[in-house]
């Protein structure tokens, strides 16, 4: 146990440096500079920047000079406003682990209760309406189902405020990002189910006159889980650090925003410290849901 996670982590760390390389210089890549855009700057201000930035270096320099500043904690500041990331990111990433905790916790219980109840209801009517409303969601795109959202229930019918930091409403948002994991993890939820009701230990545990109600939550749903475990685990990471379509069209001032106006903005720095939150989110989330699986299912062995 303890070797197999000190070999995922010591991966994690390689996965997240190699993110850190291939964003490093396919951003530089790009033709432009960050202060390009900027008409009222004179060549020699923008030569002054790039210098104190280091862009005039060679693109190696600048990726051992970043990194070197990262293995002691430091982020850099905003090549647009000159504010500290760690500042940014720690103003506008509670916001967005709020609103994707609240989305995620939504769409995997009611994922899982919707998908188990199909399943044991399968071919019967409520069966077909739950699987015709998951595939729907699925289809539909987030940013489609969340400016309907706001549409119909914030300006026509006005049941909703619109979110803003003050009101803190985070009902559309929540659905908006709830919908396409939530549709999932039902169909996920009711194959994985079908699986484990068809299994012997389950005609096993029916022949020794178990009561219904413990086959299926105690060694059914237990067993189904897994899956769910699988897919929960960087859709976590993934929800957490904010939907950009959801909070741009809620106007959420969530990490995700800031990371689509970093990229407009063509703000390095920023685009870099995101890119390497998010992915050490994800790397930490799939090593817990795999040590998870030890403790649903205590067969599975660690090497």
């Amino acid at each position: 146990m303890t070797r197999y996670v000190i070999k995922r982590i010591l991966l994690a760390i390689l996965t997240v440096l190699l993110i850190c390389i291939i964003t490093f210089f396919l951003m530089n890549a790009i033709p432009g500079g960050p202060f390009n855009k900027e008409k009222a700057l004179s060549p020699a201000t923008i030569e002054a920047l790039n210098a104190r930035y280091n862009l005039d270096k060679p693109l190696v320099v600048q990726f051992f000079l970043y990194m070197k500043g990262l293995l002691k904690g430091d982020l850099g500041v905003s090549l647009k406003n000159g504010r500290d990331i760690v500042d940014i990111l720690s103003e506008s990433f509670p916001i967005s682990c709020r609103l994707g905790l609240m989305a995620i916790t939504v769409a995997l219980i009611c994922g899982t209760v919707l998908g188990s109840f199909a399943a044991l209801m399968r071919n019967r009517l409520p069966d077909r309406i739950i699987i015709f409303f998951s595939t729907l969601f699925t289809a539909v795109p987030s940013f489609v189902l969340a400016t309907l959202l706001l549409l119909v229930f914030s300006i026509k019918l006005g049941w909703v405020p619109v979110w803003s930091a003050n009101s803190t409403n985070y009902v559309l948002p929540v659905i908006s990002l709830a919908a396409y994991p939530m549709a999932y993890t039902t169909r996920l939820a009711k194959t994985s189910m079908l699986d484990a009701l068809s299994q012997d230990y389950i005609r096993t545990a029916k022949a020794k006159g178990v009561k219904k109600w413990k086959v299926i939550f105690k060694h059914a749903l237990r067993n189904s889980l897994l899956p769910v475990i699988t897919y929960a685990g960087p859709q976590i990471a993934y929800i957490i650090t904010g939907s950009m379509v959801v909070e741009t069209v809620f106007t959420v001032g969530g990490i995700g925003s800031k990371f689509v106006s970093a990229i407009s903005n063509r703000d390095y720095t920023m685009i870099m410290a995101t890119t390497i939150f998010l992915a050490t989110l994800m790397v930490v989330a799939n090593l817990i849901c795999d040590l998870l699986y030890k403790l649903v299912d205590p067969r599975i062995k660690f090497e």
